[in-house]
């Protein structure tokens, strides 16, 4: 048991700067969060749920920087218009990126659900300067994200996926 539950628990302050929740437990509620959203997209053919969270869900289409192929990631987006979609490579607070964003760091172009519209897009990390404007925004909508931040060491990368110019207008998914 950490030094701080036991602080709590006697009725002491306890600093949650330090705090860290463990790599498995992360990875445990992730999996069952992705999976529950995934089979409610899917029993409700893509019409529930219309937020998580207070987010708009998305599913990310990637493909595997080692592997090539197609893979499939549920995910909810904190800020999003007609020009752009903000994703946050949180993983829960883990010290590692999600395979997600190791995947469209190398391979940018992907593919989004959002609406049960599928949407081309093309994804880069967002910059020092606009992660700093963009940051209290998506920490505005979900404060799960400060806390994350918290919980590692790395500093959590905000991805923006943008409309695909060379596939912009394409209504075909790339190899779904």
């Amino acid at each position: 048991m950490s030094s701080c539950v036991v602080r709590l628990r006697r009725g002491r302050d306890c600093d949650t700067d330090q705090m860290r929740i463990p790599d498995p437990l992360i990875a445990v509620g992730n999996r069952v969060l992705e999976n529950g959203h995934r089979s409610l997209l899917k029993l409700t053919g893509g019409r529930l749920p219309r937020t998580t969270f207070g987010m708009k869900p998305v599913e990310l289409y990637t493909t595997g920087r080692k592997s090539g192929k197609l893979y499939s990631t549920m995910l909810c987006t904190p800020v999003h218009d007609e020009r752009r979609v903000v994703l946050v490579a949180s993983k829960g607070g883990y010290q590692d990126h999600p395979d997600w964003y190791k995947n469209l760091v190398v391979n940018p172009d992907v593919e989004l659900i959002i609406d049960n519209r599928t949407l081309p897009m093309h994804a880069r990390t967002a910059s020092s300067e606009e992660r700093a404007k963009l940051w209290p925004a998506v920490v505005a909508v979900s404060k799960r994200y400060s806390d994350y931040q918290r919980n590692t060491g790395r500093e959590i990368p905000l991805v923006i996926c943008e409309p695909s110019p060379a596939r912009e207008d394409s209504d075909t998914p790339s190899g779904r």
